[in-house]
């Protein structure tokens, strides 16, 4: 039987452990692939439009490519075109499995989708709470990371962002994720801070693009906040699983999100914000809710393609840094 269980974005994954199954964040995987340009090619080959946004192409390419039998796919809360993309996907042979956050964060109605989703994988409520007292151990050790990030200035923006987005699925081994935490820990004790001349925030989507965070880096800014790929740590220490998934911000609306965006603002002493929106989203319209919300200056960036930054980014990226100096 193949254990692996693909999901489009982060879903309790403590439910997948405790059916003795492993998660699969098919982002990740898509992104780390050698050729993530090829992947959306396929998906376009087969039949998908241009103007649709590439995250999306790269996870149907990439569950098809890695064998995937089953998905998790999470219908309320994350892009709407994952509908179609669950009906491509039971059209190729996956079986689909749909997960909703309830767009008020209704506690009941949020509540009957967890235990849909465990009757679905057969366990119960002791076995999925003793699995989430074991992540919440490995993510403990990522919430120290991102502390370290903005107290210390001994973590760069890239490492925050990477540690922080594999707490989707803990890179499929929770034990060998905390190992490779310690190690970094371990590396860190010997690292000098190194302060940078200005503290951004990064909100939105992870970039699809992969070399943001060293641009930055190179002109003296470092992401000291990764608004999103925060979230995806559970960052709020409650041990009820509802209230987990209920205090998770990214599913619900731009407004609950952005409670959180200003106090960590605030907390982290933000001089500026780099707003990411994903080429042909929905969530494009956020944006001018955000530049009005935010209270700092915004840089507002777009991606289409998995690609390294073009020119004319870069540009705007400079101008935004000396703007801020």
């Amino acid at each position: 039987m193949n254990r692996r269980v693909g999901i489009t974005t982060t879903v309790p994954s403590e439910i997948i452990y405790a059916a003795g199954l492993v998660p699969v964040d098919l982002n990740n995987v898509f992104i780390n692939h050698p050729d993530p340009c090829g992947l959306v090619d396929k998906a376009e080959l087969a039949g998908y439009p241009r103007n649709v946004c590439a995250w999306i192409k790269g996870i149907y390419s990439t569950a098809l490519e890695v064998g995937i039998r089953t998905v998790i796919a999470v219908t309320q809360g994350d892009c709407s075109n994952t509908h179609a993309l669950m009906e491509t996907l039971e059209l190729a042979g996956l079986e689909v499995i749909p997960f909703a956050f309830p767009f008020d964060r209704d506690r009941d109605l949020l509540k009957l989708q967890l235990e849909k989703l465990m009757d679905r994988f057969g366990v119960d409520w002791p076995e999925v709470d003793r699995t989430k007292a074991r992540l919440d151990r490995v993510r403990s050790g990522v919430h120290l990371i991102d502390e370290i990030t903005w107290r210390e200035n001994r973590v760069t923006g890239r490492e925050n962002h990477a540690f922080q987005v594999s707490c989707s699925d803990f890179e499929g081994d929770p034990e060998a994720f905390e190992d490779k935490i310690r190690r970094f820990m371990s590396e860190l004790e010997n690292r000098r801070p190194r302060v940078p001349d200005l503290r951004l925030g990064y909100i939105g989507v992870p970039p699809i693009m992969d070399d943001l965070y060293d641009y930055l880096e190179d002109r003296g800014a470092r992401v000291v906040y990764n608004e999103v790929q925060r979230q995806f740590s559970m960052p709020f220490a409650v041990s009820d699983l509802t209230e987990q998934y209920r205090l998770y911000s990214y599913p619900y609306g731009v407004f609950y999100r952005l409670e959180d965006i200003s106090r960590e603002i605030a907390r982290r002493r933000l001089d500026g914000v780099i707003h990411y929106a994903q080429s042909f989203c929905f969530r494009q319209i956020e944006d001018l809710i955000i530049r009005k919300k935010v209270g700092l200056p915004v840089l507002t960036l777009e991606g289409d393609r998995p690609n390294r930054l073009d020119a004319r980014t870069k540009i705007r990226i400079d101008s935004f840094i000396e703007m801020l100096r």
